[in-house]
């Protein structure tokens, strides 16, 4: 199934979550049963009745940066508003901008701080393909020091316009993200609670942290044709040793491996592209679409996805396809919450 107008339907937009749930695990979780074709209903709080003494659970413990950032146009005053996607070791940042009119080469941007009042200064070096713009601050401070000073949650448009709370510097964040990277939250793990991952573990279900620091691409719309046509985005992963260890000790002993989200899974499966899965740590583009083979993961928990998105892609080459399908359809009319801060399914 390569035409992308295969991977898209129809969602009324009062179904998009705008804010979680006051108690995290309260979500709403979908069993889909590959073996048995099957859908039930539950919630995150019943995970430990759904997995088995010996599975393995693997958590991303990548931790959002507070990357959105706001400035203006140091010459003309104009209103500019950005991303902050990563920065290279000679201290160059990538964003993405957005302005009236275009900006020069050698042009600066005055970020307003997070008291308001104007902060550090950007200067545009180059332009790169998809809008990604090349900026040096003019500052000595680290990267993360100028976002803990100037930046906001990044929230993806369609949860407020993009426009934070307070209270979304924490619950736009896992509870175990230890370290920082993402520009977008790993959304299938905002579900766990302290008090559930106990629960867990006193069942006898093991847990492995794997990294990946999400970009912006995961979430970006296919605007190709075909997914033959598309271009993967490039993203920094780590799978340790231990991981690796406590994972394939699981599965020898016949428990699952279950990704949380589909930034474990892309984790995991970019270490076992030979088929056996080892400890790796770089880049990796790796697009998981149909037909393809999975190596490390058994089950997957997962929030549901936005149409034409290679998240969705990947799982619906993971779930099966029209039993995904028929899931989808009935997250809809089961009036299920939607995308990062909404419900999740799990896949056996």
């Amino acid at each position: 199934m390569d035409d992308i107008s295969a991977y898209d339907y129809q969602l009324p937009g009062e179904l998009i979550a705008q804010h979680p749930l006051p108690n995290r695990s309260d979500a709403r979780l979908m069993l889909v049963d590959r073996r048995g074709q099957s859908i039930e209903h539950f919630h995150v709080r019943d995970l430990p009745r759904l997995l088995d003494p010996g599975d393995c659970l693997v958590l991303n413990n990548t931790q959002v940066v507070p990357a959105r950032l706001v400035g203006r146009r140091t010459r003309t005053g104009g209103h500019w508003q950005g991303l902050y996607l990563q920065h290279d070791a000679q201290g160059h940042w990538q964003v993405l901008g957005k302005t009236r009119g275009r900006l020069e080469i050698g042009e600066t941007i005055t970020l307003m701080n997070r008291a308001g009042l104007d902060g550090v200064v950007l200067q545009l070096l180059a332009r790169q393909e998809g809008g990604v713009q090349i900026v040096a601050p003019q500052s000595t401070e680290s990267a993360l020091s100028i976002l803990a000073s100037h930046g906001r949650t990044p929230l993806p448009h369609y949860i407020r316009h993009g426009e934070m709370e307070a209270e979304d510097e924490a619950r736009y964040q896992t509870i175990y993200a230890s370290v920082p990277g993402s520009v977008a939250a790993p959304t299938a793990g905002l579900h766990f609670t302290p008090a559930l991952l106990a629960q867990l573990e006193q069942q006898g279900i093991a847990r492995a942290d794997v990294t990946l620091h999400v970009g912006m691409g995961t979430f970006r719309p296919i605007q190709a044709r075909t997914l033959s046509e598309h271009t993967m985005h490039a993203e920094w992963i780590s799978v340790s040793d231990q991981a690796v260890y406590t994972i394939r000790q699981a599965r020898a002993h016949g428990g699952r491996c279950v990704a949380v989200g589909t930034t474990s899974m892309r984790s995991l499966e970019s270490a076992a592209q030979s088929g056996e899965l080892k400890p790796f740590e770089g880049e990796t583009s790796l697009f998981i679409r149909p037909p393809y083979t999975f190596h490390a993961v058994d089950a997957l928990l997962t929030n549901f996805h936005l149409p034409k998105s290679t998240l969705l892609v990947l799982v619906r080459a993971f779930g099966g396809d029209e039993l995904l399908r028929r899931a989808y359809e009935t997250a809809v009319a089961e009036r299920y919450r939607f995308f990062s801060y909404g419900d999740a399914m799990l896949i056996v």
